[in-house]
């Protein structure tokens, strides 16, 4: 065992672990939700001790061999990408109080450590490498977990954008398959006017796009960081020449497009740019679920629904009824988009409750915020790849629906009125009949004229039925 110390008195832990007093003292107080706080903001924390401890060389602040250290400790957890033994030494809930204090710590102590064995001393011996004298130089919990998070989000953004993108071709791609298949239109779950297949995906990859590009263009706000504002933001512990620096390495690191805020206290304390984002991911979530319950009511039956779709059939639907089949894929997207919703109401509640030149809720943040970015990212993929892509169309089962309904009485109504046109539509409900059977037996106009008007009203274009 070692023996550590800090203001709150000393705790023995156990002499091989690369934690120290800080992180032990988080495990018994953060025993909250056994998650840790996610791979993407530790990674990001990690690039961004390695900047600073790049900086402060830079600037005379840090001795080299020291900086060179910690560096090559950064270096060797970033190449591990949160599978080593060093990474289960970082551990931190990810539900914790002190605006993310507990994981700045955790990896502050990890990288001493590391760095003091590859200096070939002893784990705890913070004379040699200290975890806030050396490692957390220049910085506070303040700025560097902000700048983490808003490197993060950067990143998930591109993913999920060009994540997006496939999506939105993929519909795109249906649309063009599906352009010359008729059906009936519904609104309010009622018989509406004739459109194609193809207009109904070409509708949902609109929305889709606009998703894509509402993501892809909020990365300029994310830009933005607060490193070097320390506690509050006004630089503090911070000399201007060390936040000029840091800011160049951090980019130039990360390839980032990332810069300085030009009021730093502003940034260190409101998290609207979190709300924000968050704001399109629940946009991007309702979008989806709208999709997604479409399909999963036009594939429905296959006897006793609408039948229009053909869904790919990925796994037996019950474990009492023989070859039932359920739509699961848009199943799953649509609870991914409930739970993407769900997160943005903690973030937006999270992000308001912060006080005056902090917000200590910023770890329900990133957790709630990285969390919705994995699920639509996963989630998106994986209903593309299994739902979207392999869907078919029932042309046949599209027209009977068309000719059996009502809706066809629509076109004749500048040719017989529209009290007549309700007539022959309550009739051909009633009889179980077509509208064009009901206007040749009533002898309203020749098969003809009928088929005219029919054929004209059901040639369709992308937005407006009957329109080349």
């Amino acid at each position: 065992m070692r023996i550590e110390k800090d203001q709150l008195g000393e705790m023995k832990l156990p002499k091989e672990v690369y934690y120290g007093i800080h992180t032990a003292r988080a495990l018994d107080n953060f025993t909250v939700s056994g998650k840790g706080v996610r791979n993407s903001l530790l990674l990001a924390l990690i690039e961004v001790k390695k900047a600073a401890a790049m900086a402060n060389v830079k600037v005379g602040l840090l001795n080299e061999k020291l900086g060179d250290a910690i560096v090559d400790a950064c270096n060797e957890l970033l190449e591990a990408e949160g599978d080593n033994l060093l990474w289960k030494n970082i551990f931190t809930d990810a539900f914790q109080g002190g605006a993310g204090t507990s994981t700045n710590m955790n990896i502050n102590e990890v990288l001493a450590n590391v760095a003091i064995e590859k200096l070939s001393g002893k784990l705890g011996d913070y004379d040699l490498i200290h975890p806030i004298n050396h490692v957390n130089l220049s910085q506070s919990t303040n700025d560097v977990y902000p700048t983490a998070l808003r490197i993060a989000a950067v990143r998930e953004t591109r993913k999920l954008s060009d994540a997006l993108s496939i999506l939105q071709e993929s519909l795109q791609e249906k649309e063009n398959a599906f352009s010359s298949v008729i059906k009936l239109g519904r609104t309010q779950l009622m018989d509406a006017l004739p459109i194609t297949v193809g207009q109904e995906f070409g509708a949902w990859a609109r929305a889709i796009s606009r998703d894509r590009w509402r993501i892809y263009k909020v990365e300029e706000r994310l830009r933005e960081t607060n490193i070097g504002g320390t506690a509050v933001g006004t630089g503090l512990n911070a000399s201007l020449e060390y936040i000029y620096t840091v800011t160049d390495l951090i980019q130039r690191n990360t390839g980032l497009g990332l810069c300085r805020s030009d009021y730093l206290m502003d940034s260190t304390q409101n998290m609207d740019v979190f709300v924000e984002v968050s704001g399109l991911l629940k946009a991007l979530a309702v979008n989806l679920i709208k999709i997604s319950s479409d399909i999963r009511l036009l594939g429905s039956g296959p006897t006793g629904g609408f039948g229009e779709l053909k869904l790919p059939q990925l796994q037996a639907g019950s474990s009492i009824m023989p070859g039932k089949v359920n739509p699961v894929m848009c199943e799953m997207i649509t609870q991914v988009g409930l739970r993407v919703i769900g997160n943005d109401s903690c973030i937006t509640g999270a992000s308001m409750m912060g006080q005056l030149e902090l917000n200590a809720f910023s770890p329900l943040v990133a957790e709630a915020l990285l969390e919705s970015f994995e699920l639509l990212y996963n989630g998106v993929t994986l209903f593309r790849e299994k739902c979207i892509e392999g869907i078919e169309v029932d042309s046949i089962k599209c027209m009977k629906n068309l000719e059996y309904s009502s809706a066809l009485a629509t076109a004749l109504i500048h040719h017989i009125g529209y009290d007549r046109g309700c007539e022959i539509a309550k009739k051909a409900q009633l009889e179980s009949k077509t509208v064009r059977q009901v206007v040749l037996e009533e002898r309203i106009m020749n098969e003809e004229a009928l088929d005219k008007i029919l054929n004209v009203y059901q040639v369709t274009s992308p937005g407006i039925p009957g329109k080349e």
